[in-house]
Protein backbone atom coordinates (compact mmCIF):
# COMPACT_ATOMS: atom_id res chain seq x y z
CA UNK A 1 0.00 0.00 0.00
CA UNK A 2 1.26 3.46 -0.86
CA UNK A 3 1.80 6.84 -2.85
CA UNK A 4 4.40 6.11 -5.23
CA UNK A 5 7.36 6.97 -2.98
CA UNK A 6 8.21 4.59 -0.01
CA UNK A 7 5.68 1.68 -1.52
CA UNK A 8 8.15 1.23 -4.29
CA UNK A 9 11.41 1.76 -2.23
CA UNK A 10 9.73 -1.31 -0.07
CA UNK A 11 9.25 -3.50 -2.71
CA UNK A 12 12.61 -2.75 -4.02
CA UNK A 13 14.36 -3.78 -1.15
CA UNK A 14 12.76 -6.61 0.24
CA UNK A 15 10.68 -8.30 -2.35
CA UNK A 16 11.91 -7.69 -6.08
CA UNK A 17 14.38 -10.35 -5.66
CA UNK A 18 12.74 -12.93 -3.10
CA UNK A 19 11.35 -15.98 -5.11
CA UNK A 20 9.85 -17.13 -1.64
CA UNK A 21 6.96 -14.08 -2.23
CA UNK A 22 5.05 -12.87 -4.74
CA UNK A 23 3.35 -9.19 -4.96
CA UNK A 24 0.27 -9.18 -6.34
CA UNK A 25 -0.27 -5.22 -7.15
CA UNK A 26 0.41 -2.42 -5.35
CA UNK A 27 -2.22 -0.11 -4.09
CA UNK A 28 -2.27 3.47 -4.43
CA UNK A 29 -3.34 6.16 -2.07
CA UNK A 30 -2.82 10.45 -1.41
CA UNK A 31 -2.01 11.40 -4.78
CA UNK A 32 -4.42 12.01 -7.70
CA UNK A 33 -4.24 9.77 -11.28
CA UNK A 34 -1.16 7.38 -10.27
CA UNK A 35 -3.30 4.46 -9.96
CA UNK A 36 -4.35 2.16 -13.52
CA UNK A 37 -0.91 2.07 -14.20
CA UNK A 38 1.90 -0.94 -14.01
CA UNK A 39 5.28 -0.98 -11.92
CA UNK A 40 7.14 -1.76 -15.04
CA UNK A 41 9.16 -4.86 -15.45
CA UNK A 42 12.27 -2.86 -16.09
CA UNK A 43 12.05 -2.12 -12.20
CA UNK A 44 10.04 -5.15 -10.83
CA UNK A 45 12.84 -7.30 -11.69
CA UNK A 46 12.97 -10.67 -13.28
CA UNK A 47 10.49 -12.36 -11.18
CA UNK A 48 8.07 -9.89 -12.88
CA UNK A 49 8.08 -10.20 -16.54
CA UNK A 50 4.71 -8.18 -17.04
CA UNK A 51 5.67 -6.33 -14.01
CA UNK A 52 2.72 -5.19 -11.37
CA UNK A 53 -0.35 -3.24 -11.37
CA UNK A 54 -1.03 -0.19 -9.41
CA UNK A 55 -4.41 -0.09 -8.38
CA UNK A 56 -6.67 2.19 -6.33
CA UNK A 57 -6.49 1.51 -2.83
CA UNK A 58 -10.33 1.11 -2.22
CA UNK A 59 -9.63 -1.80 -4.13
CA UNK A 60 -8.16 -3.50 -0.96
CA UNK A 61 -10.83 -5.29 0.65
CA UNK A 62 -11.93 -7.00 -2.99
CA UNK A 63 -8.21 -7.96 -3.88
CA UNK A 64 -7.32 -9.17 -0.35
CA UNK A 65 -10.80 -12.10 -1.15
CA UNK A 66 -10.24 -12.58 -4.78
CA UNK A 67 -6.33 -12.68 -5.10
CA UNK A 68 -6.22 -14.49 -0.85
CA UNK A 69 -3.27 -12.03 -0.21
CA UNK A 70 -1.57 -13.57 2.77
CA UNK A 71 0.14 -9.96 3.64
CA UNK A 72 -0.89 -6.66 3.31
CA UNK A 73 2.29 -3.82 3.60
CA UNK A 74 1.46 -0.56 4.57
CA UNK A 75 3.67 1.84 2.84
CA UNK A 76 3.54 5.09 2.56
CA UNK A 77 3.78 8.16 5.39
CA UNK A 78 2.20 11.18 6.93
CA UNK A 79 -0.90 9.76 7.83
CA UNK A 80 -2.92 9.81 11.31
CA UNK A 81 -2.88 6.36 13.54
CA UNK A 82 -6.45 5.90 13.14
CA UNK A 83 -6.23 6.05 9.33
CA UNK A 84 -3.12 3.13 9.95
CA UNK A 85 -5.42 1.43 12.47
CA UNK A 86 -8.66 1.46 9.58
CA UNK A 87 -6.39 0.16 6.57
CA UNK A 88 -5.48 -2.27 9.00
CA UNK A 89 -8.77 -3.99 10.21
CA UNK A 90 -9.34 -3.92 6.19
CA UNK A 91 -6.60 -6.12 5.92
CA UNK A 92 -6.92 -8.12 9.60
CA UNK A 93 -11.22 -8.64 8.13
CA UNK A 94 -9.63 -10.10 5.27
CA UNK A 95 -7.45 -12.73 7.08
CA UNK A 96 -4.27 -10.99 6.31
CA UNK A 97 -1.34 -10.22 8.36
CA UNK A 98 -0.84 -6.58 8.19
CA UNK A 99 3.22 -5.18 7.92
CA UNK A 100 5.15 -2.09 9.05
CA UNK A 101 8.80 -2.88 7.61
CA UNK A 102 10.64 -1.20 9.34
CA UNK A 103 14.52 0.99 8.97
CA UNK A 104 16.84 -1.47 9.15
CA UNK A 105 15.53 -3.85 6.40
CA UNK A 106 14.51 -0.86 3.97
CA UNK A 107 17.85 1.46 4.82
CA UNK A 108 20.51 2.07 2.10
CA UNK A 109 23.88 1.93 3.09
CA UNK A 110 26.20 4.70 1.72
CA UNK A 111 29.75 4.89 1.17
CA UNK A 112 30.14 8.53 2.40
CA UNK A 113 28.90 10.24 5.38
CA UNK A 114 24.64 10.95 5.45
CA UNK A 115 23.34 13.86 6.76
CA UNK A 116 19.53 13.66 6.78
CA UNK A 117 16.48 15.80 7.68
CA UNK A 118 13.02 14.40 8.72
CA UNK A 119 10.15 15.72 10.38
CA UNK A 120 7.37 14.67 12.36
CA UNK A 121 5.07 16.08 9.29
CA UNK A 122 4.87 17.30 6.08
CA UNK A 123 5.57 21.27 6.21
CA UNK A 124 7.75 21.42 9.70
CA UNK A 125 10.42 23.45 7.41
CA UNK A 126 12.76 20.27 5.89
CA UNK A 127 13.70 22.16 2.88
CA UNK A 128 14.90 25.46 3.71
CA UNK A 129 16.60 23.42 6.60
CA UNK A 130 18.33 21.23 4.61
CA UNK A 131 19.25 24.14 1.76
CA UNK A 132 20.67 25.89 5.00
CA UNK A 133 22.76 22.62 6.56
CA UNK A 134 24.10 22.56 2.52
CA UNK A 135 25.45 26.26 2.79
CA UNK A 136 27.30 25.03 6.13
CA UNK A 137 28.75 22.18 4.02
CA UNK A 138 30.11 23.82 1.21
CA UNK A 139 31.20 26.94 3.70
CA UNK A 140 33.44 23.80 5.34
CA UNK A 141 34.98 22.86 2.01
CA UNK A 142 32.77 19.45 1.57
CA UNK A 143 30.66 18.71 -1.46
CA UNK A 144 27.41 17.90 -0.95
CA UNK A 145 24.49 16.22 -2.75
CA UNK A 146 20.89 16.37 -1.99
CA UNK A 147 19.04 12.96 -2.04
CA UNK A 148 15.08 13.61 -2.03
CA UNK A 149 12.57 11.79 -1.24
CA UNK A 150 10.72 9.92 -4.10
CA UNK A 151 7.61 11.87 -5.80
CA UNK A 152 7.75 9.68 -9.54
CA UNK A 153 4.11 10.48 -10.48
CA UNK A 154 4.46 10.14 -13.70
CA UNK A 155 6.90 7.74 -15.93
CA UNK A 156 8.20 5.40 -13.76
CA UNK A 157 10.87 3.72 -16.32
CA UNK A 158 12.23 7.13 -17.17
CA UNK A 159 12.28 8.47 -13.46
CA UNK A 160 14.30 5.32 -12.32
CA UNK A 161 17.28 7.57 -11.63
CA UNK A 162 16.65 11.40 -11.93
CA UNK A 163 19.83 14.03 -11.56
CA UNK A 164 19.04 17.80 -11.42
CA UNK A 165 21.76 20.04 -12.13
CA UNK A 166 20.35 23.30 -13.55
CA UNK A 167 16.92 24.36 -13.59
CA UNK A 168 16.35 22.99 -17.74
CA UNK A 169 16.50 19.55 -16.08
CA UNK A 170 13.39 20.32 -14.49
CA UNK A 171 11.78 20.76 -17.97
CA UNK A 172 13.30 17.86 -19.41
CA UNK A 173 11.97 15.98 -16.65
CA UNK A 174 8.20 17.19 -16.89
CA UNK A 175 8.39 17.93 -12.82
CA UNK A 176 5.55 18.47 -11.54
CA UNK A 177 4.46 21.34 -9.07
CA UNK A 178 4.98 19.66 -5.95
CA UNK A 179 8.71 18.23 -7.48
CA UNK A 180 9.47 21.84 -8.23
CA UNK A 181 8.59 23.38 -5.14
CA UNK A 182 11.89 21.06 -3.19
CA UNK A 183 13.92 20.88 -6.58
CA UNK A 184 14.02 24.59 -7.50
CA UNK A 185 15.45 26.13 -4.61
CA UNK A 186 18.04 23.32 -4.34
CA UNK A 187 19.70 24.18 -7.68
CA UNK A 188 19.68 27.89 -7.05
CA UNK A 189 21.66 27.50 -3.73
CA UNK A 190 23.88 25.14 -6.72
CA UNK A 191 22.79 21.92 -4.65
CA UNK A 192 23.27 18.80 -7.54
CA UNK A 193 19.85 16.87 -6.72
CA UNK A 194 19.49 12.98 -7.03
CA UNK A 195 15.79 11.21 -6.46
CA UNK A 196 13.80 8.84 -8.46
CA UNK A 197 12.65 5.51 -8.08
CA UNK A 198 15.70 2.77 -7.95
CA UNK A 199 17.46 4.37 -5.42
CA UNK A 200 20.36 1.49 -4.93
CA UNK A 201 21.11 2.83 -8.01
CA UNK A 202 20.37 6.39 -6.84
CA UNK A 203 22.66 6.59 -3.68
CA UNK A 204 25.57 4.92 -6.24
CA UNK A 205 25.75 7.58 -8.23
CA UNK A 206 25.14 10.40 -5.50
CA UNK A 207 28.11 9.56 -3.86
CA UNK A 208 30.25 9.16 -6.51
CA UNK A 209 30.00 13.28 -6.71
CA UNK A 210 29.95 13.77 -2.88
CA UNK A 211 32.21 14.36 0.00
CA UNK A 212 28.42 14.03 2.15
CA UNK A 213 25.28 12.88 1.08
CA UNK A 214 22.01 14.60 2.70
CA UNK A 215 18.27 13.20 2.74
CA UNK A 216 15.90 16.13 2.45
CA UNK A 217 12.91 13.78 3.29
CA UNK A 218 9.74 14.01 1.86
CA UNK A 219 6.44 13.91 4.66
CA UNK A 220 6.90 12.76 7.69
CA UNK A 221 8.66 9.43 6.29
CA UNK A 222 12.27 7.36 7.67
CA UNK A 223 15.31 7.93 5.24
CA UNK A 224 16.03 5.53 3.02
CA UNK A 225 19.70 5.97 3.64
CA UNK A 226 21.28 4.72 6.91
CA UNK A 227 22.15 8.54 8.60
CA UNK A 228 24.80 9.29 10.41
CA UNK A 229 23.52 12.59 11.35
CA UNK A 230 19.78 12.26 11.66
CA UNK A 231 18.06 15.63 12.54
CA UNK A 232 13.81 15.66 13.03
CA UNK A 233 12.21 19.05 13.03
CA UNK A 234 8.78 19.14 14.94
CA UNK A 235 6.19 22.21 14.52
CA UNK A 236 5.08 23.93 17.62
CA UNK A 237 2.03 25.25 15.01
CA UNK A 238 0.54 21.72 15.49
CA UNK A 239 1.53 20.96 18.52
CA UNK A 240 0.94 17.02 19.13
CA UNK A 241 1.72 15.72 15.61
CA UNK A 242 4.43 14.65 17.32
CA UNK A 243 2.37 11.77 18.57
CA UNK A 244 -0.28 11.43 16.40
CA UNK A 245 1.10 10.47 13.18
CA UNK A 246 2.57 7.68 11.02
CA UNK A 247 5.66 7.62 11.11
CA UNK A 248 6.52 10.83 12.67
CA UNK A 249 6.95 9.78 16.12
CA UNK A 250 8.89 7.06 15.12
CA UNK A 251 11.73 9.14 13.57
CA UNK A 252 11.41 11.80 16.29
CA UNK A 253 11.94 8.62 18.77
CA UNK A 254 15.22 7.98 16.25
CA UNK A 255 16.34 11.24 15.89
CA UNK A 256 20.09 12.48 16.77
CA UNK A 257 19.19 15.87 17.15
CA UNK A 258 15.81 17.73 17.41
CA UNK A 259 14.69 20.87 15.98
CA UNK A 260 11.95 23.17 17.07
CA UNK A 261 10.95 25.36 14.24
CA UNK A 262 8.95 28.26 13.76
CA UNK A 263 9.30 29.74 16.76
CA UNK A 264 9.11 33.32 15.96
CA UNK A 265 5.63 32.57 15.20
CA UNK A 266 4.73 30.26 18.07
CA UNK A 267 3.79 30.47 21.45
CA UNK A 268 5.66 30.56 24.38
CA UNK A 269 3.07 27.92 25.46
CA UNK A 270 3.12 25.49 22.35
CA UNK A 271 7.01 25.36 22.20
CA UNK A 272 6.57 24.04 25.91
CA UNK A 273 4.26 21.72 24.94
CA UNK A 274 6.30 20.03 21.51
CA UNK A 275 9.24 20.02 23.97
CA UNK A 276 7.55 18.73 26.76
CA UNK A 277 6.81 15.59 24.25
CA UNK A 278 9.91 15.35 22.53
CA UNK A 279 11.43 14.88 26.40
CA UNK A 280 9.14 12.30 26.57
CA UNK A 281 9.77 10.47 23.57
CA UNK A 282 13.63 10.87 23.20
CA UNK A 283 14.92 12.60 25.91
CA UNK A 284 18.80 11.86 25.15
CA UNK A 285 18.47 14.19 21.77
CA UNK A 286 19.76 17.57 21.90
CA UNK A 287 16.83 20.29 21.22
CA UNK A 288 17.36 23.05 19.09
CA UNK A 289 15.15 26.34 18.35
CA UNK A 290 14.85 27.79 15.14
CA UNK A 291 13.23 30.40 13.45
CA UNK A 292 11.19 30.75 9.94
CA UNK A 293 11.02 34.36 8.96
CA UNK A 294 9.31 35.29 6.39
CA UNK A 295 9.92 38.14 3.59
CA UNK A 296 8.04 39.51 0.94
CA UNK A 297 9.76 40.72 -2.09
CA UNK A 298 7.88 43.84 -2.80
CA UNK A 299 5.23 44.18 -0.07
CA UNK A 300 4.06 47.90 -0.82
CA UNK A 301 2.31 46.08 -3.64
CA UNK A 302 0.14 44.48 -0.67
CA UNK A 303 -0.67 46.99 1.74
CA UNK A 304 -4.42 47.48 1.55
CA UNK A 305 -5.15 45.65 -1.52
CA UNK A 306 -7.38 42.52 -2.02
CA UNK A 307 -4.85 39.59 -1.66
CA UNK A 308 -5.10 36.04 -3.10
CA UNK A 309 -2.52 33.88 -1.39
CA UNK A 310 -1.29 30.51 -3.27
CA UNK A 311 0.57 28.45 -0.39
CA UNK A 312 3.23 25.48 -0.98
CA UNK A 313 0.31 22.76 -1.86
CA UNK A 314 1.70 19.47 0.32
CA UNK A 315 1.97 21.61 3.69
CA UNK A 316 -1.92 22.52 3.52
CA UNK A 317 -3.09 19.50 2.02
CA UNK A 318 -1.34 16.63 3.62
CA UNK A 319 0.28 18.70 6.06
CA UNK A 320 -2.90 19.78 7.77
CA UNK A 321 -2.02 23.53 7.80
CA UNK A 322 -5.13 26.04 7.25
CA UNK A 323 -2.54 28.64 6.04
CA UNK A 324 1.56 28.84 5.51
CA UNK A 325 4.02 31.60 5.10
CA UNK A 326 2.03 33.31 2.54
CA UNK A 327 -0.86 34.29 4.95
CA UNK A 328 1.73 35.07 7.23
CA UNK A 329 3.32 37.03 4.97
CA UNK A 330 0.36 38.82 3.50
CA UNK A 331 -1.15 39.52 7.28
CA UNK A 332 1.99 41.51 8.27
CA UNK A 333 2.27 43.43 5.38
CA UNK A 334 -1.57 44.58 5.95
CA UNK A 335 -3.26 43.09 3.26
CA UNK A 336 -6.99 44.73 2.78
CA UNK A 337 -8.38 41.73 2.46
CA UNK A 338 -7.29 37.81 2.15
CA UNK A 339 -9.52 36.85 -0.57
CA UNK A 340 -11.15 33.59 -0.06
CA UNK A 341 -10.20 31.07 -3.58
CA UNK A 342 -13.62 28.97 -3.29
CA UNK A 343 -15.48 31.70 -4.33
CA UNK A 344 -13.52 31.28 -8.22
CA UNK A 345 -12.35 27.65 -7.96
CA UNK A 346 -12.68 25.76 -11.00
CA UNK A 347 -13.78 22.01 -10.02
CA UNK A 348 -10.94 19.72 -9.72
CA UNK A 349 -9.32 22.65 -7.08
CA UNK A 350 -13.13 22.92 -5.39
CA UNK A 351 -12.88 18.92 -4.79
CA UNK A 352 -9.32 19.42 -3.02
CA UNK A 353 -11.28 22.20 -0.46
CA UNK A 354 -13.93 19.26 -0.05
CA UNK A 355 -11.55 16.46 0.55
CA UNK A 356 -9.26 18.98 3.06
CA UNK A 357 -12.16 21.21 5.02
CA UNK A 358 -9.48 22.66 7.33
CA UNK A 359 -7.94 24.40 4.04
CA UNK A 360 -8.25 28.34 5.11
CA UNK A 361 -8.30 31.34 2.86
CA UNK A 362 -5.39 30.00 0.77
CA UNK A 363 -4.97 28.20 -2.45
CA UNK A 364 -2.82 25.51 -2.05
CA UNK A 365 -0.45 25.09 -5.20
CA UNK A 366 -1.25 21.97 -7.00
CA UNK A 367 -0.01 20.79 -9.87
CA UNK A 368 0.20 16.79 -10.02
CA UNK A 369 -0.37 16.47 -13.14
CA UNK A 370 -1.85 19.23 -16.56
CA UNK A 371 -5.35 19.29 -15.78
CA UNK A 372 -4.98 20.22 -12.68
CA UNK A 373 -2.38 23.05 -13.35
CA UNK A 374 -4.60 24.40 -16.08
CA UNK A 375 -7.37 24.27 -12.88
CA UNK A 376 -4.88 26.30 -10.22
CA UNK A 377 -4.51 29.24 -13.46
CA UNK A 378 -8.35 28.90 -13.58
CA UNK A 379 -8.86 29.32 -9.80
CA UNK A 380 -6.09 32.32 -9.86
CA UNK A 381 -7.13 34.31 -12.78
CA UNK A 382 -10.69 33.78 -12.01
CA UNK A 383 -10.27 35.12 -8.35
CA UNK A 384 -11.20 39.12 -7.81
CA UNK A 385 -8.13 40.13 -6.07
CA UNK A 386 -5.75 42.72 -6.60
CA UNK A 387 -2.62 40.75 -6.47
CA UNK A 388 -1.26 37.42 -5.57
CA UNK A 389 0.95 36.65 -3.14
CA UNK A 390 2.90 33.47 -3.88
CA UNK A 391 4.50 31.78 -1.40
CA UNK A 392 5.29 28.24 -3.53
CA UNK A 393 9.04 27.60 -3.76
CA UNK A 394 8.24 27.28 -7.23
CA UNK A 395 7.82 29.81 -9.75
CA UNK A 396 4.93 28.98 -10.90
CA UNK A 397 4.93 32.16 -13.24
CA UNK A 398 6.94 29.90 -15.28
CA UNK A 399 4.55 27.23 -15.04
CA UNK A 400 1.18 29.23 -15.95
CA UNK A 401 0.21 32.34 -16.99
CA UNK A 402 -1.17 35.06 -13.93
CA UNK A 403 -4.01 37.74 -15.48
CA UNK A 404 -2.79 39.66 -11.64
CA UNK A 405 1.01 41.27 -10.32
CA UNK A 406 2.60 38.51 -8.49
CA UNK A 407 4.84 39.02 -5.05
CA UNK A 408 7.28 36.48 -4.31
CA UNK A 409 7.81 35.27 -0.24
CA UNK A 410 10.53 33.49 1.06
CA UNK A 411 11.50 31.95 3.71
CA UNK A 412 14.74 30.41 5.33
CA UNK A 413 16.17 28.74 8.07
CA UNK A 414 17.76 31.08 10.71
CA UNK A 415 19.32 29.91 13.89
CA UNK A 416 17.27 30.62 17.62
CA UNK A 417 19.39 30.80 21.05
CA UNK A 418 21.40 27.61 22.51
CA UNK A 419 22.73 25.38 21.34
CA UNK A 420 23.17 26.21 17.60
CA UNK A 421 22.35 23.35 14.95
CA UNK A 422 25.63 24.71 13.26
CA UNK A 423 27.55 23.71 16.55
CA UNK A 424 26.26 20.09 16.45
CA UNK A 425 26.70 19.56 12.52
CA UNK A 426 30.55 21.26 12.97
CA UNK A 427 31.14 18.68 15.60
CA UNK A 428 30.04 15.86 14.19
CA UNK A 429 31.71 17.06 10.37
CA UNK A 430 35.23 16.97 12.51
CA UNK A 431 34.12 13.27 14.17
CA UNK A 432 33.16 11.49 11.36
CA UNK A 433 35.25 12.90 8.85
CA UNK A 434 38.28 12.03 11.55
CA UNK A 435 37.30 8.61 11.59
CA UNK A 436 37.20 8.49 7.48
CA UNK A 437 40.18 9.71 7.29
Amino acid sequence: MGAAGRDFHNFNMVYRDDPESRVVAFTASQIPQISGRRYPASLAGALYPDGIPIVEEAQLARLCQDEQIDQVVFSYSDVGYELVMQRAAIALASGCDFLLLGPERTSLQARVPVIAVSAVKTGCGKSQTSRWISRLLRGKGLRPVVLRHPMPYGDLERQAVQRFARPADLDAADCTVEEREEYEPHLADGNLVYAGVDYAKIVALAEAEADLLLWDGGNNDFPFVRPDLHIVLVDPLRPGFETSHHPGEAVLRMADVVVVTKVNTATAADVFAVGRNIAALNPSAPVVHAASPVQLDHPEMVLGKRVLVVEDGPTITHGGMPHGAGYVAATQAQAGKIVDPRRSAASEIAAVFAQYPHIGRVLPALGYHPSQLRALAETINQAQADVVVEATPCNLGALITINKPVVRVSYEFEESGEPKLSTLIEAFIRGRLAEVS
